[in-house]
């Protein structure tokens, strides 16, 4: 059994199991609710949590099978596994095993960073391993997640030391909850824009709330640091809310001109991908004799990876970021 590229995502040889596919599929697993991860399909595999925010962004999904982590079941003469992969709340890595007793490993998105919002990841064991590669150039390798977070912290104190608005730019599912999570944690009022609210109110429903938060209708009273998605904030959204500061969190961030690519006046490095040097430990940890990888810097990750005598190659495709942060 190997993986093929084909037009609607990847797919296991020989099955009819297909990897978050981007178009309908008799059968799919999605590891995780981003938007370029999920499609109406026949049948769909994933956690409680995934399946919650594909209803919420498509509405109800056909014959879903909600399945636990660590918890193997059968299909066909697969057996398969979730396990958490790191990325966001639910998110989650497949390991199928063969009847030949081959275990094969799709990471979907990973994070390997502690996460106050996802449950923590956990190494898949395999012999080929499927891994994303984001963020898999020698050149993205992310600061101390501590240390970025007491300077957003930093930043969001000095803006409303000199009365302007913190705005904070992420993705509506994910880092703004994760960074919500912290900021409330320090004592901060929060308000959302109503697709980053809503989402956080699935959170609140899925176990992990989050306090001191309202929903933006407009206004934003003193103190309040408001998130906002970065594709929202262009064209004149936030003009009346001045004096303001706006930072972007993004893995991007490491990139020369980030701030200015999403119309801030700073970025933070904040990612909820794997870097460079997580993804290679990652690959050894997993102890897989065949790699293979996907999404973004593929080519490069394969390469530093044969350079250290991993058996590696990448799926196919020239390197390309994701639309999401």
């Amino acid at each position: 059994m190997s993986v093929e590229l084909r037009r609607n995502g990847m797919h296991l040889t020989g099955t009819l199991l297909s990897l978050d596919a981007k178009r309908k599929s008799p059968l799919c697993f999605v590891s995780h609710g981003h938007s370029d991860h999920i499609a109406r399909h026949e049948r769909t595999i994933a956690t409680v949590a995934t399946l919650r925010f594909m209803e919420h962004r498509l509405g109800p999904v056909s014959a879903p099978l909600a399945a636990p982590y660590r918890r193997p079941f059968e299909l066909g003469p697969l057996v398969l596994e979730l396990l958490p992969a790191g990325h966001i709340l639910g998110s989650a890595q497949l390991r199928v095993i063969r009847s030949d007793g081959r275990r094969v490993v799709y990471t979907g998105d990973l994070n390997v960073v502690p996460s106050l919002t996802a449950e923590a990841t956990e190494v898949a064991e395999c012999d080929t391993l499927v891994i994303e590669s984001t963020f898999g150039h020698p050149r993205y390798r992310f600061p101390p997640r501590d240390e970025v977070m007491g300077q957003v912290e930093a930043w969001v104190r000095r803006q409303l030391e000199r009365g302007a608005v913190p705005v904070v730019l992420g993705y509506p599912l994910g880092k703004s909850q994760e960074s919500m999570k912290f900021l409330a944690g320090r004592g901060f009022s929060l308000v959302a824009h109503p697709s980053i609210f809503e989402v956080a109110q699935l959170y609140g429903e899925l176990g992990v709330p989050i306090e001191n938060l309202r929903c933006y209708t407009g206004t934003v009273e003193p103190g309040e640091v408001l998130f906002f998605p970065p594709h929202q904030a262009r064209g004149g959204a936030l003009a009346h809310l001045w004096p303001r500061g706006t930072a972007v969190l993004t893995g991007w961030a490491m990139d020369p001109g980030a701030a200015r690519r999403y119309g801030a006046d700073v970025a933070f490095p904040v990612s909820d991908h794997a870097d460079f040097p997580s993804l290679k430990a990652y690959v050894k940890a997993t102890g897989a004799s065949e790699v293979i990888t996907c999404f973004g810097f593929a080519e490069e990750l394969a390469q530093a990876l044969r350079d250290d005598g991993v058996d590696a190659r990448p799926l196919g495709g020239k390197p390309q970021q994701l639309a999401l942060l």
